[in-house]
């Protein structure tokens, strides 16, 4: 998705992918390369891009005077390409960052899968939710282990106004929320278990 966004005279055409990108600019100045490890961990738990994608959207920001770059010689490797965000990307984000979300539809196939489950062999739609169950836990245990890390070196104290505010507050989302996809997993195959065990 693409969102016009005004700075001074002129409007942005700034897509979900560029604000992530000027997001992760904005704590440091980061090569392309890094910011495509940054897109898979952690903006990756909420956000995916593809490689491939990021260099273009970061080469349609620079051509908006959202960011610049600075070419760094290497020794027995190629030159490479330093991002830094500018005035005007900062203000880009301040704006955004605030703007209502707009609710659409989850596409959650396994949601769609539990919808018509009544058409599957109980066996194996109980294995089905039960591998769920044990993927999200598994999650939950990584995002559990991040955030004890995040606490024991910062403290529990934590400022607003800081970049790793972003890392603490949706690493409680995502705790949330494979929490809840586990236990309803869980649930899931226990329902299919009792209305599977043969009549007496």
């Amino acid at each position: 998705m693409f969102y016009s966004s005004p700075i001074g005279t002129r409007r942005l055409s700034i897509s979900t992918l560029g604000y992530a990108l000027l997001s992760l600019l904005a704590r440091k100045p980061r090569s392309g390369y890094d910011l495509a490890q940054y897109m898979k961990e952690p903006v990756g738990y909420f956000w995916y891009a593809r490689q491939s994608h990021i260099y273009g959207e970061l080469t349609h920001l620079e051509a908006q005077g959202l960011i610049t770059h600075q070419v760094i010689e290497q020794q027995n490797r190629p030159d490479k390409k330093l991002y830094t965000i500018t005035e005007a990307g900062r203000v880009a984000v301040r704006q955004w960052v605030t703007e209502p979300v707009e609710v659409k539809p989850d596409r959650n196939e396994l949601a769609l899968k539990a919808y018509a489950i009544w058409l599957a062999e109980p066996e194996k739609a109980i294995q089905l939710f039960r591998t769920q169950a044990d993927l999200h836990a598994s999650k939950l245990a990584d995002y559990e282990r991040i955030l004890a890390q995040l606490e024991r070196q910062h403290g529990s104290l934590w400022r607003v106004d800081e970049p790793l505010y972003g890392d603490y507050v949706t690493l409680h989302l995502g705790i949330e929320y494979e929490r809840m996809y586990a236990s309803w997993c869980g649930w899931m195959a226990e329902q299919l278990e009792r209305r599977n065990l043969p009549l007496e």
